[in-house]
C-alpha cells in the first residue's frame, strides 16, 4: 500500500501527516462542508497524528498553507518519516527545491539510504515538485470532491471506526472482519474513512513493519547504514522475505514469529485506535472489605488489600505501568485474591485483561469470572473464539491474542507468568506491555516466579505480596526423597522397582488419585505397558502435549475413572483434584528444574478434605533443584505459621 506525504502549517506550526486518502486531506484543511459537518468531533486530547504538542493539533479549516511533498510513497516510508519529523527554522519561507531537498533527507535517515537507492522507488515518487496549497488550480475543483451527503457518510463511518479500534491494533485484514461482524458489511470507502479518524484523533496508521531507529553515529555514516525492520505488532525482528501481490514487490519482508495471527508486512496497513487515559483504582480496600464480599481466607485477604492499595496510588505522568507480584503458593485461590482487584478498576470505570497461559485455562477461569462479574460482559478470546471482535468490562485471553491490542486496559492481570509459553518469549512480553495504556497497571501472579522477578522484590523494586497458605489452612505437603533407578533402565530392564510398586499401591488403597509424572513423551507407552503388567486392577492411562485426546483423559481422571495418570510437565499447573498424590520420576532430570517441581508437587494437598496429600521426588541422585524446591515449600509454610495462617 502507498501513501501520500504532505506538510501543513497550523497556528502551532508545521506537521508532517502521512496520508492513505489524500483528498480526504485537502477537503479537511480546505473543503467548507468539512468544517460544518466535524466541527467538535476533532479530539485535541487523544495522541496526535505526529509528534507535536497536544495544542498544535489541527481541525477542519485551520491550514494555512500545505505542500503534497509526494503522492506515493511506500507506506512504510511515509509513516516513518512522518514519525521522524521535527520543525526547522525557515520552513514558512521555503519552496519547491527546499523542500524537495527536505523530503529526500528525511527519507535517507528514517528509510537509509542503502535501501533508498536499490529500489530507486523514492527517486521516482519525488520525481515531481511538491504542490502548494491553497492557491493551487486544483483546489478550485476542492469542492466536488466530496458531496455534503457523502462527506457526513464518511464522518459517521470514521467516528464508528474509531470506536471499534479503541484499544485495538489491527491489520487490513482483520479490521475488514471486524468491520463485517460490527457493520454488517465492509463499506467500500472504510479506507478514507480510516483517514479521516486520523485527522480526528480517533485513529492512527502504520506498517506493518518498521525500520529499527537510526544508529547514533555522523550523519555521512548513518546515511550509508542498511536499516533493519521490525514488526509493529510483536516487536521481533523481521527477516522473512517473499513475492507479494499487494505490493508487487519480488521480495517484501514480513515478519516470522506472529506469522500465525496473520501476515505482518512491510507494505501492511497496521490501524490501532486512539488510547484513552488510564482510570485510577478505587480507594484502596481493607482485608476485612475483601474478605467479607469474596469469602477470602486471612492470607489471601492481606494481599488483596495490598493489591488494592497499590492500584489506588496514582500513576507517575510519562512513566512506564505499574507492576505488582502476588506470590502466592500453588493452591492458594489465586484467581479468587483477584476478583476485587478486577472489581476495583470496574467500578472506576476501567477495562480489565486476564491473561492465561494456555487455552484450557482460559476456558476453566471464564466460567467463574462470569459467576463472579454477571453484570460484566466477559470476553474470551483463544484461536478460533467466536468472541474474536467482541468488547466488554473484562477480556480473558491466551497470552497470544494479545498482540491484537494496543493501550486497551487500564489493568492487565498476568497468571502464571512463570509458565510457557510466556516464560521468556520476548514476543509476548511486547504484547503484554502493549496491551495496557500509559499510566496502567501489572498484576503478576506465579507461585514460582522468575528469578529476575524474585530479585527485584527481594531489592525492594517490585512491590509485591505473599500468599504462603492455601485457603484451607494447612501447610504445604513436603516432598519426600525416593532413591531408585532411572526410567530408561526400568523400559530396559522391562521391570519396575518393587518399591515404588508398594507405595503407588498404597496411595491407591487409600483412595488417592495418582499423578506420576515422566520427564520424557516417549517414555508414556513403554512405561504405562510395565504398569498395566503390575497395577492389573487399577484403571489407567497416559498423555501428553502431543495425545489428542488429552481434554477427554484429563476429564476422565478428575471423575475418578482413572485412578492412575502418567503425563509430563503439561499437566504440572491448572489440573486440580480434591484427593490426589504425585509421583515424580527421574527427578533428577535437567528437564525439572526448582519452578516445575514446586508446580508438579502443588497438584498434591490442595482440597480440604485430603490436605496432607503425598509427594514423592524418586530419583538416583539428589540435585540443587530438588533441594530448592523443598527449601522454597518449606520456607512458605514457615511464613504462613509465623503468620497465623496455618490451622495447626
Amino acid at each position: 500500500m502507498d501513501a501520500a506525504l504532505y506538510a501543513v502549517r497550523l497556528a502551532g506550526g508545521w506537521r508532517l501527516i502521512a496520508s492513505l486518502d489524500l483528498r480526504v486531506d485537502l477537503y479537511w484543511w480546505f473543503g467548507s462542508e468539512a468544517r460544518k459537518i466535524t466541527a467538535g468531533t476533532s479530539s485535541p486530547g487523544l495522541p496526535a497524528v505526529s509528534k507535536v504538542r497536544s495544542h498544535d493539533r489541527g481541525y477542519a479549516g485551520a491550514a494555512k498553507r500545505l505542500v503534497v511533498l509526494s503522492q506515493g510513497l511506500p507506506l512504510g516510508w511515509a509513516t516513518a518519516v512522518r514519525d521522524d519529523f521535527a520543525e526547522e527554522r525557515g520552513m514558512d519561507l521555503w519552496g519547491s527545491k527546499a523542500w524537495g531537498r527536505y523530503v529526500r533527507s528525511a527519507l535517507e535517515h528514517a528509510v537509509g539510504a542503502p535501501l533508498l537507492e536499490a529500489s530507486g522507488r523514492g527517486s521516482r515518487a519525488l520525481a515531481d515538485a511538491p504542490l502548494f496549497f491553497p492557491g493551487d488550480d486544483g483546489l478550485r475543483q476542492l469542492e466536488a470532491l466530496f458531496g455534503p451527503r457523502e462527506w457526513e457518510g464518511l464522518h459517521t463511518l470514521a467516528l464508528q471506526l474509531g470506536g471499534w479500534l479503541s484499544g485495538r491494533a489491527l491489520l487490513a485484514g482483520e479490521v475488514e472482519a471486524l468491520l463485517q461482524e460490527a457493520g454488517g458489511g465492509v463499506p467500500a470507502g472504510w479506507v478514507a474513512a480510516a483517514q479521516l479518524g486520523e485527522l480526528l484523533g480517533r485513529l492512527r496508521f502504520y506498517a506493518g513493519l518498521a525500520a529499527e531507529p537510526a544508529p547514533r553515529s555522523p550523519g555521512w555514516l548513518r546515511r550509508r547504514r542498511a536499516r533493519g525492520l521490525r514488526c509493529r505488532r510483536c516487536g521481533s525482528a523481521a527477516r522473512g522475505r517473499t513475492a507479494c501481490a499487494a505490493c508487487g514487490s519480488a521480495a517484501c519482508a514480513y515478519c516470522e514469529t506472529c506469522l500465525a495471527m496473520g501476515r505482518s508486512r512491510a507494505c501492511a496497513l497496521l490501524l490501532q485506535g486512539a488510547a484513552q487515559s488510564a482510570v485510577q483504582g478505587t480507594a484502596g480496600g481493607s482485608p476485612t472489605a475483601a474478605l467479607g464480599r469474596w469469602g477470602l481466607s486471612a492470607a489471601q485477604s492481606a494481599a488483596a488489600g495490598a493489591a488494592l492499595r497499590f492500584l489506588a496510588e496514582p500513576a507517575v505522568p510519562g512513566s512506564a505501568a505499574g507492576r505488582f507480584l502476588i506470590w502466592a503458593v500453588t493452591g492458594a485461590g489465586k484467581t479468587e485474591m483477584i476478583f476485587p482487584l478486577l472489581q476495583s478498576i470496574l467500578t472506576a470505570g476501567g477495562r480489565v485483561l486476564v491473561a492465561a497461559p494456555r487455552r484450557d485455562v482460559v476456558l476453566e477461569l471464564a466460567p467463574r469470572l462470569a459467576a463472579a462479574f454477571a453484570e460484566q460482559q466477559v470476553v474470551t478470546l483463544y484461536g478460533g473464539s467466536p468472541d474474536r471482535w467482541k468488547q466488554g468490562g473484562i477480556t480473558l485471553a491466551t497470552t497470544h491474542q494479545l498482540l491484537r491490542f494496543k493501550e486497551a486496559f487500564d489493568l492487565v492481570v498476568i497468571d502464571e507468568i512463570d509458565a510457557f509459553p510466556y516464560h521468556n518469549d520476548p514476543m509476548l512480553d511486547f504484547a503484554a506491555k502493549g496491551a495496557c495504556k500509559a499510566g496502567g497497571k501489572y498484576i503478576y501472579l506465579s507461585a514460582t516466579p522468575p528469578l529476575k522477578l524474585q530479585q527485584e522484590a527481594a531489592a525492594g523494586r517490585l512491590p509485591h505480596a505473599k500468599v504462603p497458605a492455601r485457603f484451607h489452612g494447612h501447610p504445604l505437603p513436603v516432598p519426600k526423597a525416593h532413591r531408585m533407578i532411572s526410567v530408561h533402565q526400568c523400559l530396559a530392564r522391562r521391570q519396575l522397582p518393587p518399591a515404588l510398586l508398594r507405595q503407588l499401591q498404597a496411595s491407591i488403597e487409600r483412595g488417592a488419585q495418582v499423578f506420576l509424572f515422566l520427564s520424557r513423551i516417549r517414555h508414556i507407552e513403554p512405561f504405562l505397558e510395565l504398569l498395566r503388567r503390575s497395577l492389573v486392577k487399577v484403571p489407567l492411562d497416559g498423555t501428553s502435549s502431543v495425545d489428542p485426546e488429552r481434554a477427554a483423559k484429563v476429564m476422565a481422571f478428575r471423575q475418578r475413572e482413572l485412578r492412575l495418570l502418567v503425563t509430563t510437565t503439561i499437566l504440572e499447573r491448572g489440573v486440580t483434584v480434591p484427593r490426589s498424590d504425585v509421583f515424580i520420576l527421574d527427578a533428577d532430570s535437567e528437564l525439572f528444574d526448582e519452578a516445575a517441581l514446586i508446580q508438579m508437587a502443588g497438584r498434591a494437598g490442595r482440597s480440604k478434605e485430603d490436605p496432607n496429600g503425598k509427594v514423592l521426588f524418586a530419583a538416583h541422585t539428589w540435585t540443587s533443584s530438588q533441594r530448592a524446591a523443598c527449601r522454597q515449600i518449606r520456607r512458605m509454610n514457615v511464613i504462613a505459621r509465623k503468620g497465623g495462617y496455618l490451622k495447626r
